[in-house]
């Protein structure tokens, strides 16, 4: 061991380091975080910064007042880090000061502002699993910034799909999960025993019972949940006052959303990172986010990714767009109001984990002092769902009014810079900053009344860094000098006194600073203490502003977006008149193009459409456009559309493209397959299906044949209402065969040569595919083109035989061979040898016959 481990400083953190082994340990030193040995590699080549040595040990340092900047990089790139402080002062003589884990900040529980997205939450897992019962699992998960806590069963091979959903950015598991990506944090098995976790809920939340949950019969959910509980106590050392109860949820409550569905859609993320730059342009949340708020934007994406299926709360919420809506001068005010609100949410964690300083306090206090003035407005409004959030606005005029007055108009980042605690709170607090001002005033009086007091007119009070202050009287002089003055030091023309007077005024000035800081430091803890204790009615202040300004957000956007409420049929009817995509909407306007709208319709007798048509014709947009339509009705939204009647759906599916998925063995085909087999196992009655080229990834008579019996069960097994995109014409069939199928095409121009995309869905099939007219468009070269016309046009001379009464089954178009290839296999089977010359034309003429 060398010299600089063995000293008692490097004890002390070899043995905090064992309580954190997997995590970076920022081990506080003065006004430095320092690291050492391989975090201090780690963090030296993380963070560019210089690594350093002594005595043989490598290591690090950041300064601890810039230290948010250093940390969110580590967090970012999914490192844990332990903040190691120091818990008493440095005192005279004292070698060591204690030192203390504070908090570990991992993925999943950071709460900094330079980490964390306002817009989406930050979520931790953790995944209960009963080795008895490996079919099922529960997922519980948290927003420690936001306070958000909820939990669900779900089939276990569910829980990879939800995880990917939700953008769990950190899973709590017994054992690793090789289903799972992402960061995985392995705990102890028996954090996830049940009574041990039934037990810290129920004191946590200072319950009797889990039943109000809807957990108590659900020991999988108590698990999950308890996991969760137990890690944030052990990383956060804080009392988490700001969590919510945990929300047990089924997930049949909401509209499920797989990932795929959520991805071909865009919901929230491009499919293609570089949409202008890697922004979110071509999202439908991109449309539909006009939130002012942090808190609002993070509901509005929850809800995109959840919407209701219960009517009841769809038509509440749109009841309340529509007034909103009408109501222009007063929504306008509102959402002036809200912008002036900052995230409360986020600022009630760092309060309640006692991290807020003083700007984040004063910031929350603001914001609450602007609820009054958004509840007037929202006393106007009829819409019950109005009220109702206008009901959850709570008063907290005592605590907006104690930390208003308590804190300075402009107060510090840290309470270490001073300043923080408004003038008139503390009569020491004031009296010490008034001897910090004016220390050199008081010293001046000092010095006036001792001359009067003494008669000695060269008498002066001044200070240096050995003595302090003193008074110093020439020797021509002390003669006079009073006898309760204290000897302090003997000069050759002067001496210099003390007097109590002055001791005390040196006392005061030299630790004013100190003592300022300390008053102003347990003053800021009192207040953040007091704050804290309205948690629960700020937390649901800060719901009900958010939602508030959800429905502010969407009732602008079916303002400016000429959006339609929807209505929802009885008899599952899917009615839409002129309906439009909202996002390729928005984007054709910035060329000053048109988009052109079309219906949909499907009910119980044909619930299932057969559309064929080109490339770029459309196709995929009207599908995708009807899926949109659904999520958008079921969030409380208005729709793109002149008229909008539909179903609530329980779940939307889509299988739209692929790609490879290399990285687990399966081909584009491969996981085309999967997905469509999630679709037809899953799917119900109530589902809405759209399936876009499905059998495209494999030869053509197999993709053929799995399209036609996909179809063939969606409309016999499932039921759903399905929009099925196909370049198989030989599905259209299907309408005569099957009665719930109609066929729909995507119309064309044709001017020679030429082609003009309509971009209209009508009724009937397409008369052809034009994929050589679009390879053209796409500046194929000519020499291609004209010869994929020679080749189509000998494969259309080519007849499909039916086999006996069945349905027709098309011929394999065999693309890699020559047209003929046949014949080719005739003649090769002639026996020559064996053959008369009069046979030999007759065969020769019967294959002239064929090629003709």
């Amino acid at each position: 061991m060398t010299e600089i481990q063995s000293t008692p400083l490097m004890r002390q953190y070899h043995a905090i380091k064992q309580q954190v082994p997997n995590a970076l340990l920022l081990f506080r030193l003065g006004d430095f975080y320092e690291m050492f040995f391989e975090d201090a590699a780690t963090a030296a080549r993380e963070l560019s910064i210089t690594l350093t040595a002594r005595h043989g040990t490598p290591m690090c340092g950041v300064p601890y007042h810039a230290s948010d900047g250093y940390i969110a990089k580590l967090i970012q790139r999914g490192y844990r880090v332990a903040i190691c402080e120091q818990t008493e002062a440095a005192g005279q003589g004292k070698k060591l000061v204690n030192r203390e884990i504070a908090r570990i900040i991992t993925p999943g529980t950071a709460t900094e502002a330079n980490v964390l997205n306002a817009k989406e939450n930050n979520y931790l897992g953790a995944v209960g699993r009963d080795s008895k019962d490996p079919l099922r699992a529960a997922l519980a998960y948290v927003d420690v910034s936001t306070g958000e806590f909820r939990v669900t069963l779900l089939p276990a091979h569910e829980v990879a799909p939800l995880v990917e959903s939700l953008n769990i950015k950190e899973i709590l598991l017994p054992v690793k999960d090789h289903t799972l990506s992402g960061l995985q944090t392995t705990l102890e098995p028996w954090v996830f025993d049940y009574e041990y976790c039934e037990r810290l809920l129920k004191e946590h939340f200072k319950l009797l019972s889990l039943d109000g949950f809807g957990m108590g019969a659900q020991p999988l959910a108590v698990s999950a949940a308890g996991a969760l509980l137990h890690y944030l106590k052990d990383t956060q050392k804080a009392a988490l006052d700001h969590l919510d109860r945990p929300g047990y949820y089924e997930r049949g409550e909401a509209m499920v959303l797989d990932p795929v569905t959520v991805r071909n859609l865009e919901l929230v993320d491009p499919i293609f990172s570089s949409d202008l730059g890697g922004g979110k342009s071509s999202t439908l949340i991109s449309v539909l986010d006009e939130t002012v708020t942090g808190m609002g934007a993070r509901m509005l994406r929850r809800r995109l990714l959840r919407p209701s299926v219960q009517q009841n709360e769809i038509e509440a919420r749109l009841d309340a767009v529509e007034e909103l809506r009408s109501a222009t001068i007063p929504r306008t005010g509102l959402r002036d109001k809200l912008q002036g609100v900052y995230d409360i949410e986020r600022l009630l964690a760092k309060v309640t984990m006692n991290t807020a300083g003083p700007r984040e306090l004063l910031a929350l206090a603001k914001s609450l002092n602007l609820v009054p003035a958004i509840q007037t407005p929202l006393r106007g409004f009829g819409a019950a769902l109005l009220q109702h959030l206008n009901a959850q606005l709570v008063d907290l005029s005592e605590l907006r009014t104690r930390v208003l007055q308590g804190l300075s108009d402009e107060p510090p980042v840290s309470i270490v810079d001073g300043g923080v605690i408004r003038d008139g709170v503390d009569p020491e607090l004031d009296q010490l900053r008034d001897i910090q001002r004016n220390g050199k005033q008081y010293v001046a009086q000092v010095e006036v009344r001792e001359r009067e007091r003494t008669n000695i007119q060269s008498l002066k009070v001044r200070f240096n860094n050995v003595f302090g202050y003193y008074i110093e009287i020439s020797k021509s002089n002390l003669h006079l000098v009073p006898s309760d003055y204290d000897r302090k030091q003997t000069l050759v023309n002067a001496e210099r006194f003390t007097t109590p007077e002055l001791k005390e005024l040196e006392s005061k000035i030299l630790e004013a600073e100190e003592r300022i800081q300390t008053i102003e430091k347990q003053l800021f803890t009192e207040l953040r203490l007091f704050a804290a204790s309205f948690a629960l009615g700020i937390r649901q202040t800060a719901t009900a502003l958010a939602e508030l300004d959800v429905l502010l957000a969407l009732a602008e956007v079916a303002v400016s977006r000429r959006y339609t409420r929807p209505r929802f049929s009885t008899n599952n009817e899917f009615r839409v008149v002129g309906g439009r995509h909202p996002v390729v909407e928005k984007l054709v306007e910035a060329d000053a193009a048109r988009f052109i709208p079309n219906d949909i319709f499907l009910d119980s007798s044909k619930f299932v459409a057969v559309i064929t048509g080109p490339n770029m014709g459309g196709k995929s947009t009207y599908l995708r456009q009807a899926a949109m339509m659904s999520i958008l009705a079921q969030i409380g939204s208005f729709v793109p559309a002149e008229e909008a009647l539909l179903p609530v759906v329980d779940r939307v599916f889509t299988r739209i493209g692929a790609a490879d998925n290399l990285a687990r063995g399966r081909s584009t085909f491969m996981v085309e397959m999967t997905e469509t087999a999630l679709i037809l196992n899953t799917a119900t009655n109530r589902s809405l299906v759209v399936l876009d080229e499905i059998g495209r990834g494999t030869s053509t008579y197999d993709g053929l044949a799995l399209a036609w019996a996909v179809v063939e069960f969606l409309h016999q097994r499932v039921g759903a209402k399905t929009l099925f995109a196909t370049h198989y014409h030989e599905l259209t069939v299907l309408e005569e065969n099957l009665p719930g199928v109609r066929n729909l095409h995507v119309s064309v121009k044709e001017a020679g040569d030429q082609i003009i995309f309509l971009r209209k869905v009508e009724p009937g099939a397409a008369g052809k595919s034009f994929g050589i007219e679009v390879a053209r468009l796409a500046a194929l070269p000519e020499v291609v083109i004209d010869r994929a016309r020679q080749i189509l046009a000998l494969h259309e001379k080519q007849q499909l035989t039916p086999p006996g009464d069945r349905a027709p089954e098309p011929m394999q178009i065999q693309l890699f061979e020559p047209v003929g290839g046949n014949i080719a296999s005739r003649i090769r089977a002639l026996k020559l040898d064996d053959l008369r010359p009069i046979e030999a034309l007759q065969i020769l003429a019967e294959l002239q016959k064929e090629l003709q």
